[in-house]
């Protein structure tokens, strides 16, 4: 009996895993990427390459990572993630509207699946110069976060791409999917795309919809996410303009999930419109638990330190995109400048830097320097000196009597020289997606049913994450579903 065909759409960490699962039940794989090769794998290229996973120890960190040294060992305190407190995280940030079956999955399958690209080829590294600080003479991990790819996003994406051509799936470049096939009963029997200015059918026994969100459609944003995103830069890949969504959509998937909200950061101010592949995400700018944000009335407008950094960086973007202006300048003083991010050390970069703050003040274009002035009077008189200042745990350091009060890490920005960055929003994901299985990863239809040969994975898939997100899951939850979707879509019945 000849096996299953498998098309999957998209080519970042969700859809290759699909590709690499489907062709592990011994299918035949198409890949198509709408991207030209040299920019392809889509937002995962753009990150980081963080990945949130559950842990119990440090043994489980050395299956993961066998290249962790006696030395990392000894002079680290790695600590643990186990689950419940993954869930707890994931159920926190989301305002406790994450759906529990894929939660329960995300968390469940995050380690045995790492274990797997493993195997593929992925090599995995602490994450030392981002989440883990020396204190004492001992790097200590914080956040639940630890783990990420070798060469950041791009790293991955060229480590899965290999395994995959390894593996015998084929990989079609510039290649962009227009509309699912359907049969009279309604299953998903290929696509029809559009490839060197021709367009053509590919026929398959199932489909794999990994080709991202709608946030690279300015018209999509404006819409869903409401006015003024349309101003947003989008963090990522120009190529995720929703296309998965509406094939899914026209087919009679279910929407599922926070279709008004997303992913969005801190962003350089003068960043480009999309990422660029060059910088990566570099433009992103986030040790603002250090220091104090403003916008163009020199006023605070968030609490910096609500939480580690990894739990409210997602959803500051939207709150400096509701500024006037859609800016805000981040501020730092002597004393935490050490502690910045290698992200505030690139050359295309929106910094002032001064010997006082009035001179500060007259340099951060766009702000009221008298507002400025008068709210880091009454900011540095209203912090707690007399807790002691820890960046690796929630320290209580705050302040009293604010408008907006700091809750951690706050000192007194008083020691020269000052350094100020700008930033606006920039959009990583859009939220909204359509509904799955969590079991099989299989596209529900507005009746709750199953599409025929329809599955889906990564950031095309809603129910996840609602209004924020815990640094690190998105990654995961692509790798964990794609994985899914691509082993269901493979199975020969």
């Amino acid at each position: 009996m000849a096996g299953r065909r498998v098309i999957v759409v998209g080519a970042g960490n969700a859809a290759l895993c699909a590709a690499l699962a489907a062709r592990e039940e011994g299918a035949e794989v198409l890949v198509l990427e709408r991207a030209p090769k040299e920019r392809r794998g889509g937002n995962t290229a753009f990150t980081a390459g963080a990945m949130r996973v559950v842990y119990s120890g440090v043994e489980d960190l050395r299956r993961l990572m066998p290249d962790l040294t006696e030395e990392e060992i000894a002079s680290t305190d790695f600590g643990s993630y186990p689950a419940g407190a993954y869930l707890d995280d994931l159920a926190r940030v989301t305002e406790y509207r994450t759906d529990p079956e894929l939660a329960s999955a995300l968390v469940e399958k995050s380690l045995p699946t790492l274990l797997w690209m493993s195997e593929k080829g992925v090599r995995f590294v602490p994450i030392y110069g981002r989440q883990a600080f020396k204190v004492g003479g001992r790097f200590t991990f914080w956040g639940g976060l630890t783990v990420e790819a070798s060469g950041g996003g791009m790293g991955l994406v060229e480590a899965l791409t290999r395994a995959a051509e390894r593996a015998g799936v084929r990989i079609e470049y510039g290649a962009r999917a227009l509309s699912l096939i359907q049969d009279d009963a309604g299953g998903v029997r290929g696509v029809t795309l559009r490839q060197a200015g021709a367009t053509r059918e590919e026929r398959a026994d199932a489909v794999v919809l990994a080709s991202g969100g709608f946030q690279s459609s300015a018209e999509m944003r404006a819409r869903y996410l409401g006015p003024g995103w349309d101003l947003a830069k989008v963090r990522g890949t120009m190529y995720n303009t929703g296309d998965g969504l509406r094939m899914a959509l026209r087919a009679g998937a279910s929407p599922a999930g926070n279709w008004s909200g997303c992913h969005a950061v801190g962003w350089d101010r003068n960043a480009p419109e999309f990422g660029d592949l060059a910088v990566g995400d570099s433009f992103q700018k986030h040790s603002y638990p250090w220091g104090v944000m403003v916008n163009a009335h020199g006023r605070r407008f968030v609490d910096e330190g609500a939480d580690f950094r990894n739990y409210t960086y997602a959803k500051y973007g939207r709150v400096i995109l509701e500024q006037p202006g859609q800016f805000a300048w981040q501020i730092f003083d002597r004393k935490v400048a050490h502690l910045l991010r290698d992200e505030y050390r690139i050359r295309q970069i929106t910094k002032v830097s001064a010997p006082t703050l009035e001179k500060l003040a007259e340099k951060m274009d766009g702000v009221d320097l008298a507002g400025f002035l008068a709210e880091m009077e009454t900011y540095n008189a209203a912090v707690d000196t007399a807790t002691p200042f820890d960046p690796n745990v929630r320290d209580g350091r705050g302040t009293s009597g604010l408008a907006v009060d700091k809750t951690n890490w706050a000192n007194t920005v008083d020691e020269g020289p000052f350094e100020a960055y700008a930033v606006t929003c920039g959009i990583t994901f859009t939220f909204g997606g359509v509904r799955i299985s969590p079991e099989n990863a299989q596209v529900l239809d507005t009746d709750m049913a199953p599409i025929p040969g329809l599955f889906a994975a990564g950031e095309l898939v809603g129910g996840l994450f609602y209004f924020n997100y815990p640094g690190g899951a998105g990654l995961t939850n692509g790798a964990v579903f794609g994985r899914t979707a691509g082993s269901s879509a493979g199975r020969t019945r």
